[in-house]
């Protein structure tokens, strides 16, 4: 995927690397839409490891809450905006 634009439409990879990771677990598998781009950063996944790597774009984005919490009691507009990495990031729809 290319660096993602605000308003794009992602779903964020369902994947549990071993490791140290920086993409909360409850948003894995989940699609959102890309409410800003806040620019490259070293990549702090490999960083945690003392290892150099590629940089990597860090995006906003905002998921619907009842998307995210099985039987949320809250409003359908109710969002909640996380902070994840382009190489999480691959197109999707929102639900």
């Amino acid at each position: 995927m290319s660096v993602p634009a605000v308003g794009d439409r992602v779903r964020v990879r369902d994947a549990w690397p071993p490791g140290h990771v920086r993409t909360p677990g409850y948003v894995r598998g989940r699609s959102g839409v890309v409410v800003e781009v806040r620019g490259p950063y070293p990549d702090p996944e490999l960083l945690a490891y003392g290892r150099p790597g590629p940089p990597r774009w860090l995006c906003t984005v905002r998921f619907r809450q009842c998307d995210l919490w099985p039987g949320y009691a809250g409003g359908r507009t109710d969002s909640l905006q996380v902070d994840v990495y382009d190489h999480w990031l691959t197109p999707g729809a929102a639900r």
